[in-house]
């Protein structure tokens, strides 16, 4: 099984987003019993609580249900178990290269990266914005996540 891991610096707005609509790419593809899908945050202010409701109503409209998910903080062991931990902008990513050990022979970088939209690099924080920023997290997020969904195909099944 391919596990896919989404971080962000909270776990209750990029990286759940990410996570439920991954979620629904693989559940619409029937890969569910293929791939598994988590996310976490690289800070520990968030543990336990659910997705920002702000990203779970945006998510919702366009038919994403995130309400089952709930933060947590990325650890060690999460190197040993995903092979693709995605971070959501290159603060975390810095904070995972630190964590990473030597022996991690999974791919770690930018979910961005797997999107076709140029304008953008790292998915943006909504938390202190308006809710168009919820949705500019929706739009970056399933863009990178049909590519991503293309390159676990096309490497691992």
């Amino acid at each position: 099984m391919i596990q896919v891991l989404f971080v962000c610096l909270g776990n209750i707005c990029r990286s759940p987003t990410a996570d439920g609509i991954f979620r629904h790419f693989i559940e619409d593809a029937g890969l569910q019993d293929k791939v598994y899908v988590d996310s976490a945050g690289t800070g520990d202010w968030h543990i336990g609580r659910a997705p920002d409701p702000r990203s779970q109503a945006a998510a919702r409209q366009r038919g994403y249900d995130l309400s089952m998910l709930r933060a947590r903080q990325v650890s060690s062991v999460d190197f040993s178990r995903f092979d693709y931990i995605l971070a959501m902008d290159n603060a975390n990513l810095r904070d995972l290269q630190r964590m990473k050990p030597a022996n991690y022979q999974g791919h770690l970088g930018l979910f961005l990266a797997f999107g076709e939209r140029q304008d953008y690099r790292e998915v943006p924080d909504p938390y202190y914005g308006e809710n168009d920023g919820f949705e500019l997290v929706l739009d970056l997020v399933e863009d990178a996540a049909r590519g991503l969904l293309t390159d676990i195909r096309q490497r691992h099944l």
